[in-house]
């Protein structure tokens, strides 16, 4: 059956039929009753369709007394539209059902066009023969504060609902956040509570220390070093400091050395709210450690047998290298030799070895059977010098032979071209020398077509090649080309550490090659080291060959005259001035001091004599004697048998 619309109730036969004329019996008392009551009261007579409103009612929608009559459909009009079905079903079901009691909320229009909300409760007060309801009288109650105050009540629940989801996803999601990072992180990392309880670890902690969060979170830091979790708690040493601290923790099981850090965090009351501690396992650097003191120590004794080895070599060819500046200088040549890098410069004093040295970077880089070609530039005039470098042709000049010469460049080929005192070679030769490095190609002398050359070449001299340059008596750009690798051959009195080696290596070389036995007193010895050898090592060799041979004594001392001594002027005082553009004469004049020490020490065993001797003080004596470190020598010299 189709339920008909409750607006239309009014117009059709739902509505009950009252035959009584007594319906408003006792009028007088409900009269008063609706006038004195606060709330808005209504009388319907459903069958009648009439009904009475009292003055409040009125009042409280803002209309004049008996401004509207009290009829159903204008009780349906005034419904807002929203709420019309509703109330109107409650009537429907009131007569339908029977029902003793009518109650609703709905929204009525005032006066002024706005709704007001009103509670409607009403009671059958009169059926009739079959039990219908025939008159109902009720209340208007307006709600409307109330109902504003539970919506906006409502609207604020909802919203604080919605923003503590909306911040509890935000800190969930934060947390996540924080969660990775922890555990994305490679170190431990511990948070504890301002009480020293454990609020997470992360997972580097759990597999450092073989634990789960589970074992420790929850618990108190206290109880886990009362059960010798750990030997000492960064996080007590936090809480009772209340500053950054950093301790060494032993760890039992798994056993581990930990460096821990405990950084407090302070709350806006400056409590300490938490503990955040950070542990690095050192166990594998403390391992590390001994292993690499172990390969250290290794790699050095493997250094010194090396070292050993490598000077063994050296004195096999006639090289001595026990001064840091030799022992320099080797290493350059070892690392230049090993890479064969060409052109390589050489250049020290006359007699400084330089020509043994550019055989040993040879010998360093090749192998025995590859050769080894050595040209003297200051040995040849420059047109001998062009031949012998480039070679020439048939018929290139007259008395040129008649098939031709190859050159030493070529001659050189798959080993190594030396060229020594290079700082005499002509400007033209220079010019063509240069040509040749710089694209490894020759021309013979008459020659039409050039020849590829495959040869590393060394070159030295003695010479100041930058004050060359300057004086135009030198290419500045062949200059430029050989200055790449440069090796300076220190001279030896410089080397004093390398002297007395030297001594020992050519005394038994010359004693063997002459069929005798010297050998050097202390006395020879000192003046030997005493002397400034203007002339190098060429100049000792020279000496100590003269004293092996002439020698009337298996002793040899007195090898070097006391006047030749350098004084500041003699030749090799004169020799050392222009062996520098930049002159130190501080420098030189200790060097001067330190020699004349030396040669009063020969004859003076104390420091009075010695200040004797010198015209000094004795306190002067110690104290030159300290600055140029001979105070061992007269402490030997003072234990010499009288």
């Amino acid at each position: 059956m189709t339920t008909k619309q409750p607006e239309r109730i009014f117009n059709n036969s739902l509505l009950p039929k009252d035959n009584d004329n007594t319906s408003f019996e006792n009028e007088e008392r409900l009269n008063y009753a609706l006038t004195a009551s606060e709330e808005g009261i209504w009388d319907w007579n459903l069958a009648s369709d009439t009904g009475y409103l009292s003055p409040r009612y009125y009042e409280m929608l803002g209309y004049q007394p008996n401004e509207f009559i009290g009829t159903g459909n204008t009780w349906v009009s005034m419904l807002h539209p929203d709420d019309r079905t509703k109330a109107l079903q409650g009537i429907v079901d009131v007569i339908r059902q029977k029902l003793k009691i009518y109650h609703s909320t709905y929204r009525f229009r005032a006066r002024d066009g706005s709704y007001r909300w009103l509670l409607s409760r009403a009671i059958v007060v009169r059926w009739d023969e079959k039990g219908t309801p025939l008159r109902l009288v009720g209340t208007h109650l307006d709600i409307t504060d109330t109902r504003e105050k539970d919506e906006a009540l409502l609207q604020y629940k909802e919203n604080l609902e919605k923003e503590v989801k909306e911040q509890t996803k935000e800190i969930n999601a934060t947390n996540r956040q924080l969660e990775t990072i922890l555990n994305a992180s490679s170190e431990s990392i511990w948070v504890c509570d301002g009480t020293g309880k454990v609020i997470s670890i992360n997972r580097a902690a759990e597999k450092l220390l073989h634990i789960t969060s589970h074992d420790v979170v929850g618990k108190n830091i206290r109880s886990l070093e009362k059960k010798d979790f750990f030997d000492h708690s960064a996080t007590l040493k936090v809480l009772k400091t209340r500053k950054t601290v950093t301790i060494l923790q032993n760890i039992k099981k798994p056993r581990k050395q930990l460096m821990v850090t405990g950084t407090p965090v302070f709350n806006d009351s400056g409590d300490i709210e938490m503990v955040i501690v950070n542990e690095r396992d050192l166990t594998f650097l403390n391992e590390m450690k001994d292993e690499l003191e172990r390969a250290q120590s290794t790699t050095s004794r493997y250094r010194e047998e090396l070292t050993t080895l490598n000077l063994k070599e050296l004195k096999e060819q006639n090289i001595i290298a026990e001064s840091k500046e030799m022992q320099q200088v080797i290493a350059t040549v070892m690392k230049l030799a090993r890479r064969r890098v060409s052109p390589i410069l050489i250049m020290g004093e006359s007699g400084t070895g330089k020509g043994l040295l550019a055989k040993y970077i040879h010998s360093q880089a090749f192998d025995s059977n590859s050769p080894f070609v050595q040209l003297n530039c200051a040995a040849l005039p420059e047109t001998l010098l062009e031949a012998e470098l480039f070679g020439y042709d048939k018929g290139a000049f007259t008395g040129a032979r008649n098939q031709g010469k190859i050159g030493l460049f070529e001659m050189a080929s798959g080993g190594t071209l030396f060229l020594d005192e290079l700082g005499e070679m002509s400007l033209p030769v220079q010019a063509k020398l240069l040509k040749c490095l710089e694209e490894k190609e020759i021309m013979r002398l008459g020659g039409l077509k050039p020849v590829k050359i495959d040869c590393k070449v060394i070159t030295a001299t003695n010479l100041n090649l930058n004050r060359q340059v300057s004086q135009g008596k030198f290419r500045q750009d062949l200059f430029f080309r050989l200055n790449t690798f440069t090796i300076t051959l220190p001279p030896l009195r410089r080397r004093p550490e390398d002297i007395f080696e030297m001594i020992i290596f050519f005394l038994k070389k010359y004693n063997v090659k002459y069929g005798v036995k010297r050998r050097m007193s202390s006395k020879g010895i000192a003046q030997i080291q005493a002397y400034s050898f203007p002339g190098n090592v060429r100049e000792l060799k020279n000496i100590l060959k003269k004293a092996v041979v002439m020698g009337e004594s298996d002793v040899l001392e007195d090898l070097v005259n006391p006047n030749t001594l350098p004084m500041p002027h003699s030749p090799a005082m004169e020799h050392t001035l222009s062996d520098s553009d930049a002159f130190d004469f501080k420098g030189k004049l200790m060097a001067c001091e330190k020699q004349l020490m030396l040669k009063a020490l020969e004859g003076y065993d104390t420091t009075r004599s010695l200040a004797g001797f010198l015209k000094l003080s004795q306190s002067s004596v110690v104290r030159k004697l300290k600055i140029h470190g001979l105070s061992h020598r007269l402490r030997r010299n003072s234990q010499r048998p009288s």
